[in-house]
């Protein structure tokens, strides 16, 4: 087993199999890092990760792994992906991402098909964020975009998150018409990490047209969660953000 240098990063990775590449998380894992992380992910009875299990990779580590196993096949990739380690589900959503951005259109329909396939493995915000706007964002840039309301109505929180998080592609087209009727439709979720979501969509939308998004505001502030409110007007002047808040 030969090991990660940190400083380059370098991987000689043949053997490119889930098994093989789990080992290779394994090995510069650390059980204190796994408890941190644990933590930090929210992995304790009634917690939105409960019982997810980490073997303690910081992030750069698994890109690396990642990009040195680029060639893996679908069916190895969907055996990583559906892994019980966190890590291991990172790194074949990194491999998937990376993929995509080299893929013919028809491998990348093909990605993003397998992607809805498998968005029970795709269960946690970190998961949904690296991966929804890359994949099913990109893909969906020029095509009909009903897959994202079928999965805003679904009863999974990450379809849900994976739907609203999926158009912060089209928020950087200047394309922000699913970023607020999906939003409208999420309002009422009862879960905070939704009201975040959605509440940093929309401040991405007033990142590139303040007005969008102030007019918007304007009518349905009333109606959004505090929190989804305190965070699209983070970065209004103070006067500005305090009438809003006034108004929830």
């Amino acid at each position: 087993m030969r090991h990660l240098t940190p400083a380059r990063g370098v991987f000689r990775i043949n053997k490119m199999n889930a098994d093989f590449i789990l080992k290779e998380l394994q090995s510069v894992g650390t059980p204190a890092k796994a408890v941190v992380l644990q933590r930090f992910f929210k992995t304790g009875v009634g917690q939105y990760g409960e019982s997810d299990v980490f073997l303690g990779v910081v992030v750069p580590h698994t890109r690396c792994i990642a990009k040195a196993n680029m060639r893996t096949s679908i069916g190895e990739i969907a055996k990583l992906l559906q892994s019980q380690y966190h890590e291991a589900r990172l790194c074949a959503l990194l491999i998937l991402t990376e993929r995509y951005k080299h893929a013919t259109e028809k491998e990348r329909e093909e990605i993003f098909r397998f992607y809805l396939q498998n968005t029970k493995w795709i269960n946690n915000w970190d998961l949904v964020d690296l991966s929804a706007p890359k994949i099913a964002g990109e893909y969906l840039s020029d095509k009909d975009r009903t897959i994202l309301y079928r999965l805003a109505e679904s009863y999974s929180l990450w379809e849900q998150r994976i739907a609203i998080i999926s158009t912060l592609t089209f928020i950087r087209k200047n394309d922000f018409y699913d970023t607020f009727e999906l939003s409208k439709r999420l309002f009422s979720h009862k879960h905070d990490l939704m009201h975040k979501a959605v509440g940093w969509m929309l401040r991405e939308v007033g990142k590139r047209d303040q007005k969008a998004l102030t007019d918007f505001l304007e009518e349905f502030s009333t109606a959004m969660p505090r929190t989804a409110l305190r965070y699209a007007i983070e970065h209004y002047p103070e006067p500005e953000r305090q009438l809003f808040l006034k108004k929830r």
